[in-house]
């Protein structure tokens, strides 16, 4: 039965994809199935794009909710019954590579069940997904432990009560979170959660805070900063409540994350309480015995679960747990208890680390005493740990993962523990491989929805400063607690482009730091490498900071003399004291993690470096750094796409700048005011030109143009026409003649000529406060004179234009501007200027030019350009020059 339905319709153009990704994933979070979100945005995608770009229709997006599934139907309006990847008698409809068909594919692979369904004016493509079981009110238990297998946590168990409320800010926060993270409640009622919080925000393995915040119920693994900026992992339980008066709010309740067991649900699917009592006197499966009933369902809880026994088994001080990475080199850890902070989470060994037989992972190995072979197990140097016990996990004789329990009192481990650790590895190896598979198919569906929308962000902009930006954000706090972005010019050095931190107050200091730090070797080698500096520079940082506190330099406590300090009170340098050491300690904490670089290549040229870094005791997962390797070439692609485009531009301005006139000349007795503006979004090269230069003593020459379309190749003509103008006429030759032998330049470019409409005049102004005017219209809209009258006049006759026959006989005419005329010349971009069926034109432009009477000629000039711009509702896509001049009137007789 259908409980919920939502639908919307989209446009034929390519954005609509993204639209449509939107309106699935807001869908289905607001009915509270995050589960199955990354399948059905990466399944509506797909389908959306077959309709609006390849079958050219509109998109139909239709989301049904069930009780158990979620169904999503795309519809277009184009039939096309061939399904891909058919054969029949050895024929291939389809390339198993090609794009179409894809979206069929996915739905074969992800969906639960799929369909296609045909009309006589469309198809529709449905898919449903399935959602997990999800049984509630279900009390259960497991069966009764020896009191040696009960879960261990401290004396006292510190359970924090938050309370958090609609928009995610702290209401109330009892004395045991106050122990567990070390802030009072004062400081922090009435802060977001999120700025606490250190969330998981891996792709496709969990949701953001504020999402679980709004569900009904939430349990999970995420950490606490603390007040001296460490993280405490913490294992939370949620609840959303509302009160008397219908206000909603979240209940947090929070605890050791080894102490897990106070909060955690049972699975999903254990029996009942009577079903857990009726297990005594039964059979135990072994992995039960090991692990506990209930197991945890999640890779996390099942690895802190299986260190904590081994450890607990053996009697050990610590224990910790790897996973081997695909290639078998290396482990990564992924559980410890009894360790540092620092060796909890993806810290990396190899997996041989040594010659012989205790000094690969794969076998199992028993150390007395670690102070007789140092080094023999890295991960647990400096820790105090003298004996050592480690066995393999290994599935089908592959090794996925090891096992190993430490003491701090030698001798403590012999052959016997091994084999008992190794009996409990083996019962728990396909269990925490299952498990990992699981985490990481999950993983790679949401990195596919990732990857998805970062190309998406990308492809829509070509500004290198927007990219920049996008980059970073698309990292933090997805990928990374802080990311920086180096950009490197050909034969230069990397410079730092942009910094930033999920709390937007450390990135200064991260920026100040990183300023001061020789930037990473651009290496175009693929992968991501560890890179050290940052992390270094803010502890030395940190402790200079720590040691000015209190009173103690380098060179001793007396560096420079007191009469050379200029006075100051003691409060005040006390307190810039305090805030510089707690400005060097936040940073150290901010970028004391692992701090990893990634070269941005593209077109086999290292074009910049993305760095991504972790706070103090965290480290990356492998998985994570495969991801933002994917993230970095996508986005090597559109800098380097940016960057292109922007010397385009550049070099589009510098070339139309050549073919302008730097400056107007002024000109005795005449105000000129010219208006330029070129067709294209960034590209100020065009067809249309201008001039006005100095001829000889008392004559001016001016020009006014139009070549044959736009951009680069009409900017070439220009530059000929312009130049040539400038050339012939201080060599003395007249108007007609000037133009006849531009003509036939033009003409000799061949299969480059263009052809051009120009008017070309001389400019004589005399002593009565009038001016005479010479001027040749070939081909060109006509100069208008306006008198101060109101009238308006073509200043010339129209004659032929320049560039398409050889004999041309050109006549000069000439006037004179009295005193209060102007002359107003401009291109056809001006007169064409439409609206649908609508042109501006020739009278028009007439009528406008008639209300200017008494105007300079700048202000003639900027009221033509605004009756262009207004005369149609998009923006003009011609080219468009202006030139007016007028000649003051005579003061009047005093």
């Amino acid at each position: 039965m259908i409980t919920a339905r939502a639908a919307a319709s989209f446009e034929p153009v390519g954005r609509s994809v993204a639209v449509a990704r939107a309106f699935v994933r807001d869908t289905l979070h607001g009915w509270g199935f995050a589960d199955v979100v990354d399948d059905a945005v990466v399944l509506t995608s797909e389908l959306v794009t077959n309709a609006v770009v390849h079958a050219g229709t509109a998109a139909d997006v239709t989301c049904l909710r069930y009780e158990t599934a979620v169904r999503v139907e795309v519809a277009d309006h184009y039939p096309e019954r061939e399904i891909p990847m058919q054969q029949t008698r050895g024929r291939q409809y389809r390339d198993p590579d090609s794009e179409g068909g894809r979206g069929l594919l996915l739905c074969a692979a992800l969906a639960a069940r799929w369909g296609v369904e045909y009309t006589g004016s469309g198809k529709k493509v449905w898919f449903q997904l399935d959602l997990p079981e999800r049984p509630a009110g279900t009390r259960s238990a497991g069966p009764p432990l020896p009191t040696a297998e009960l879960p261990l946590t401290d004396e006292r168990i510190r359970v924090a009560v938050v309370q958090v409320d609609r928009d995610g800010a702290i209401t109330r926060w009892n004395d045991d979170a106050a122990d567990l993270s070390g802030h009072v409640a004062a400081d922090v009622i009435g802060k977001p959660l999120a700025d606490l919080a250190a969330w998981p925000q891996t792709p496709g393995t969990g949701i953001g805070l504020a999402e679980a915040l709004q569900l009904s119920r939430w349990e999970g693994t995420y950490g606490l900063r603390g007040a001296d900026g460490r993280v405490q992992p913490v294992y939370g339980s949620h609840l959303r409540v509302r009160d008397s008066a219908g206000e909603p709010s979240t209940v947090c309740l929070l605890v050791r994350t080894e102490e897990r067991a106070v909060l955690q649900s049972p699975s999903r699917g254990s029996g009942s309480a009577e079903s857990g009592l009726s297990q005594r006197g039964r059979s135990v499966d072994a992995f039960e015995v090991f692990i506990g009933s209930p197991a945890p369902d999640d890779l996390d809880g099942l690895l802190q679960r299986t260190v904590e026994r081994a450890r607990d088994m053996l009697d050990g001080d610590a224990a910790y747990l790897l996973l081997a990475t695909d290639d078998e080199t290396e482990l990564e850890v992924r559980a410890s208890t009894g360790l540092p902070s620092a060796r909890q989470r993806f810290a990396r060994v190899p997996v041989e680390a040594g010659t012989g037989r205790y000094g690969s992972a794969r076998m199992p190995a028993v150390h007395e005493d670690l102070t007789a072979v140092p080094g023999a197990v890295p991960l647990l140097s400096g820790t105090g740990m003298r004996s050592v016990v480690t066995v393999p996990l290994k599935v089908e004789g592959r090794l996925t993962g090891s096992l190993g329990v430490a003491a701090e009192a030698p001798g403590r481990y012999s052959n016997q523990e091994a084999l008992r650790l190794q009996f409990a590895a083996d019962r728990i190896a396909l269990a925490v491989e299952s498990a990992r598979l699981t985490e990481l198919e999950r993983l790679r569906r949401g990195s596919l929805s990732f990857l998805v929308e970062a190309s998406d962000l990308l492809a829509g902009t070509l500004e290198r400063d927007q990219t920049l930006a996008l980059m970073a954000q698309m990292t933090v706090p997805t990928l990374a607690s802080w990311c920086a972005v180096y950009t490197i010019a050909e034969q230069s050095e990397p410079e730092l482009a942009f910094v930033l931190h999920e709390d937007e107050d450390r990135i200064d200091g991260i920026k100040a730091l990183l300023s001061q730090v020789r930037p990473p070797e651009p290496d175009p080698t693929p992968g991501a490498r560890v890179w050290t500096a940052p992390s270094d520079a803010a502890h030395s940082s940190a402790l200079r900071a720590s040691l000015r506190s209190l009173g103690v330099g380098a060179a001793g406590p007396s560096i420079a003399p007191a009469a050379a300090v200029a006075p100051a009170s003691p409060a005040a340098g006390g307190s810039r004291t305090a805030s510089a050491q707690g400005i060097a300690l936040a940073t150290a904490a901010a970028v004391g993690g692992e701090t990893v670089v990634l070269p941005l290549v593209a077109r086999n040229r290292v074009i910049g470096m993305l760095t991504l870094g972790k706070p103090a005791d965290e480290r990356f997962r492998q998985e994570i750094l495969e991801l933002a390797e994917d993230l970095s070439r996508r986005a090597a692609l559109a800098l380097d796409n940016a960057r292109l485009y922007s010397e385009r531009t550049a070099i589009s301005q510098a070339l139309q700048r050549s073919l302008l006139p730097p400056e107007l000349p002024q000109v005795p007795g005449v105000e000129v005011e010219v208006v330029y503006r070129a067709a294209g979004e960034g590209n100020e090269v065009g067809g249309d030109f201008y001039d006005l230069f100095p001829i000889r003593e008392g004559c001016w020459g001016f020009a006014i143009g139009d070549v044959c379309g736009t951009g680069p190749e009409a900017a070439a003509v220009t530059g000929l026409a312009r130049h040539a103008l400038r050339l012939l006429a201080r060599e003395g030759f007249g108007g007609p003649a000037v133009l006849e032998r531009l003509n036939a330049a033009i003409l000799d470019e061949g299969a480059r000529s263009r052809f051009l409409t120009l008017l070309y005049g001389e400019l004589w102004p005399q002593s009565d406060g009038s001016a005479v005017l010479r001027m040749v219209c070939a081909g060109h809209p006509l100069p208008l004179r306006l008198r101060p009258d109101g009238t308006v006049e073509p200043a010339t006759d129209p004659q032929p234009l320049l560039g398409v026959m050889d004999d041309l006989e050109l006549v000069e005419q000439s006037m004179t501007l009295d005193p209060g005329d102007v002359l107003l010349c401009v291109t056809d971009g001006v007169t064409e200027r439409r609206e649908g069926s609508r042109m501006l034109g020739d009278d028009g432009l007439a009528d406008v030019l008639a209300t200017c009477t008494g105007l300079t000629a700048g202000a003639v000039a900027a009221r033509i350009q605004r009756a262009v711009e207004r005369f149609a509702s998009d923006a003009p896509s011609d080219d468009m020059a202006i030139l007016a001049m007028r000649v003051p009137a005579l003061p009047n007789p005093a």
